[in-house]
């Protein structure tokens, strides 16, 4: 790894919890809320801390349950960047919600991150129906990680959020937005410094030889993003796989899709709220 490089991502990573701003304005619910319970769970590369936000009636470590992977381009330790929507999902869908605590670069690398996701929402479906969701990269690691409970037999989630996901590590994606090709040749070269294993399924979604058999999909992108090509492909290859899909496209936004448009975003966090709940506490 390059020194710059790696002192950007260190920088990136140590000035995440002063530096991401954004969702203040969209706490619609969930304000109320208790502050969440600390959990750690054993996982393939170590110990991991997930966040619990348990709701109004419900049991804390029981019951249905949304697992929530926050964004950061794998550099960014900070799932608090998310508390916001956490606290939002758990109050209006009624359900439990895992914020995950999991390892990013600079000090780790592809796949810990992915496998330490996965190794959490695995251990929680012992406890309840298991939705999971995330934005950004967050949002190509739930689908990585449904992908890898597809491949091991581990969980069957209920459900997949995919909030403007990164799904293709590959290519360089076309446009100039939010995410510029600086920022994903910096994630390439230091969470995923072996090129070879850019294009494997956990790493690139997208680009799974198989889609057939994952759980049903709400695939939010924004149409100014930079990353709203692999959203946009993801849901038509997951359709044609056979996956029910309600994609749903933010207009005139970039990156941060729901915070640019706060009054569409009541619609947007209102419907997959629904889904959420009518996914984990309906009929199986």
């Amino acid at each position: 790894m390059r020194l710059t490089d790696r002192l950007s991502a260190t920088l990136m990573h140590a000035t995440a919890r002063w530096t991401v701003r954004y969702g203040e304005e969209l706490r619609f619910a969930g304000s109320d809320l208790p502050d969440p319970r600390r959990r750690r769970f054993d996982t393939r590369h170590g110990r991991v801390a997930a966040y619990e936000y348990v709701p109004e009636g419900a049991t804390a470590g029981e019951g249905p349950v949304h697992v929530h992977l926050h964004g950061g381009a794998w550099l960014m330790r900070h799932p608090g960047m998310d508390d916001w929507w956490c606290r939002y999902l758990a109050a209006t869908a009624g359900v439990r919600v895992l914020n995950v605590d999991f390892r990013t670069g600079p000090y780790v690398a592809y796949p810990v991150a992915q496998h330490q996701a996965h190794d959490v929402a695995a251990a929680v479906a012992d406890e309840g129906p298991v939705s999971v969701g995330g934005f950004s990269s967050g949002g190509g690691m739930a689908a990585a990680v449904c992908l890898q409970a597809r491949d091991l037999g581990s969980f069957a989630p209920r459900l997949q959020v995919l909030g403007v996901p990164a799904l293709d590590l590959v290519e360089d994606a076309a446009g100039n937005g939010m995410i510029s090709p600086g920022l994903r040749g910096l994630v390439r070269r230091v969470y995923f410094p072996d090129a070879a294993t850019r294009a494997e399924p956990y790493a690139s979604p997208l680009r799974a030889p198989d889609l057939t058999g994952l759980p049903p999909a709400l695939v939010m992108t924004a149409e100014r993003d930079t990353l709203r090509a692999d959203g946009d492909a993801y849901a038509v290859r997951l359709r044609e796989a056979g996956v029910d899909v309600w994609h749903d496209v933010t207009p005139r936004t970039d990156h941060y899709f729901l915070t640019e448009d706060p009054v569409r975003a009541r619609t947007t966090m209102a419907e997959v709220a629904r889904r959420v709940a009518a996914a984990l506490r309906g009929p199986q």
